[in-house]
């Protein structure tokens, strides 16, 4: 038995993704409306119908009766690639932007359970944005999605074309010539305002240096991270 999760603008639309992704039609499946949706307020709060679309198994199936959604609670961790895999599938049909989801890996032993995500396609450079911008912002509206459907914490990474993998091996390169600058000079640096997921990158490429130290500074759009000589 095969099902997937859907998202539209109504439950219609929704259906149709799931059937459209399971190659079936509408009488070979079983349908479990998870959420309607709702226009909220002037577009304020607006949420988006949600589906599972299940294909039964030939034995038994007749007469089945349709499952009942899972609560958030009993969603095992582990099931958490692809809920997010089916969330930012339907993101895309939404954007009309045709593309593969896969799901590169999931950590559900640390205490900050993450995913990784992959998109790969033609022409997506509009998933990137200026400086990764439109990608930044993408990735923060799939982590609160998927966390509002888990009810717990999780943090999502979505890789466009490789371009996270590219800009991450250049943070951590810029990362070790300061780190090497600070450590000759023997004074604390300041790198350029970053956001959050960049920061990190820093602090986890030099956690490890023998001769230097980072912390940020600032706040909001200007915080930043400095390095600096240990004692």
């Amino acid at each position: 038995m095969r099902s997937v999760e859907s998202h539209g603008k109504t439950v219609d639309e929704a259906i149709s993704q799931a059937l459209r992704r399971l190659g079936r039609q509408r009488d070979e499946v079983e349908v479990t409306v998870l959420s309607e949706g709702s226009r909220g307020v002037f577009g304020i709060g607006a949420e988006m119908a949600r589906v599972r679309v299940t294909v039964p198994d030939v034995e038994g199936a007749e007469g089945a009766e349709v499952a009942p959604p899972i609560s958030a609670e009993a969603i095992p961790l582990e099931r958490l690639g692809e809920i997010a895999q089916d969330m930012l599938t339907d993101i895309l049909e939404l954007m009309e932007i045709e593309a593969e989801v896969s799901v590169r890996g999931v950590d559900v032993e640390s205490e900050d359970p993450s995913i990784q995500l992959d998109v790969e396609g033609d022409d997506l450079g509009v998933l990137i944005g200026r400086r990764g911008e439109t990608l930044a912002a993408l990735q923060h509206v799939l982590t609160m999605l998927v966390q509002r459907r888990l009810q717990r914490w999780v943090r999502v990474n979505v890789d466009v074309g490789h371009y996270q993998d590219r800009q991450a091996a250049i943070l951590r390169s810029k990362a070790l010539r300061l780190a090497e600058r600070v450590q000759r000079g023997r004074a604390p640096l300041a790198m350029e305002p970053m956001r959050p997921a960049e920061r990190r990158i820093i602090h986890m490429a030099l956690a490890d240096h023998p001769d230097v130290t980072t912390h940020s500074i600032g706040v909001g759009e200007d915080r930043r991270v400095v390095i600096s000589p240990k004692p």
